[in-house]
């Protein structure tokens, strides 16, 4: 799963940022599948966040997604995610 070195065009987030967030939390080392599989997550729940936002600016007529429509939609998929694992 190593793509060190190399950029993809299938992911929007650089492993580099997320192999410092290992490290800063006290990893010596850091396998290139344990970043790319925090990568993995990380974007799946960053497009769910910004579909959700999306949406409730279009029921808001608005074109310009807020902070406000990130923190509704955050809001509500925690409460789906909670109401899932029940």
């Amino acid at each position: 799963m190593s793509d060190r070195g190399q950029k993809s065009r299938d992911h929007e987030l650089p492993l580099a940022p997320l192999r410092r967030i290992f490290r800063s939390q006290g990893a010596d080392r850091v396998s290139d599948d344990a970043v790319a599989l925090l990568r993995e997550y990380l974007e799946k729940v960053a497009k769910e966040i910004a579909l959700e936002a999306v949406e409730a600016s279009r029921h808001a007529n608005r074109k310009t997604v807020t902070d406000e429509d990130v923190k509704f939609a955050i809001s509500r998929l925690q409460r789906t995610y909670m109401l899932q694992s029940l």
